[in-house]
């Protein structure tokens, strides 16, 4: 089992709901966010391509975040999916300067945050809080190691890019484009 998401950039309206209901869902404190809305604009005029990305961990298969994490606080679950023991975190923040996403945050109470692929909902058969609430459908969810999940039947077919491919992190989030 591999969990991965795909994200269509050409349906992504960047209306920040996926934002929203992670906030929600996973109790994100005011003024932090597991998830964003990432507007981009590539080319010259007059051939301009806007892409609106829902961004957050990628829950790489080479996590520097968790090669540097000095207590294991910062570790794979079930499906590859990266998650963070906040009883094991000291704070230091390793992991965050390690990211290539700028995808964590110190919560408040001092441990490091981030997404989880909603792991909570996940590992009940539900999909990630994001996902389930997108009005565009923009965003797929499953197991790529599946190749009749959702994900992995779109990725087949669509063009996609990840980001950062050079930092060699092998990133579980995809854009279709």
């Amino acid at each position: 089992m591999r969990y991965a998401m795909a994200i269509d950039t050409k349906k992504c309206v960047g209306c920040s709901d996926c934002v929203v209901a992670c906030q929600t869902e996973n109790n994100v404190p005011i003024g932090f966010c597991r998830d964003w809305v990432v507007e981009s604009t590539d080319g010259s005029y007059p051939q301009l391509v806007l892409e609106n990305r829902s961004e957050r961990c990628n829950h790489c298969e080479n996590s520097p975040c968790v090669r540097c994490c000095p207590t294991g606080a910062s570790h794979y679950e079930e499906g590859g999916i990266v998650t963070v023991t906040k009883q094991d975190c000291i704070g230091c923040s390793a992991c965050i300067q390690s990211c290539p996403y700028d995808a964590r945050y110190t919560h408040p109470e001092g441990y490091v945050d981030k997404c989880t692929f909603c792991i909570q909902l996940v590992t009940k058969g539900q999909k990630p809080a994001c996902v389930d609430v997108c009005p565009t459908k923009c965003m797929y969810f499953g197991d790529l190691d599946n190749p009749n999940s959702e994900v992995s039947l779109i990725l087949a077919r669509r063009k996609h890019k990840t980001l950062i491919p050079e930092a060699g992190t092998n990133p579980q989030v995809y854009f279709l484009i």
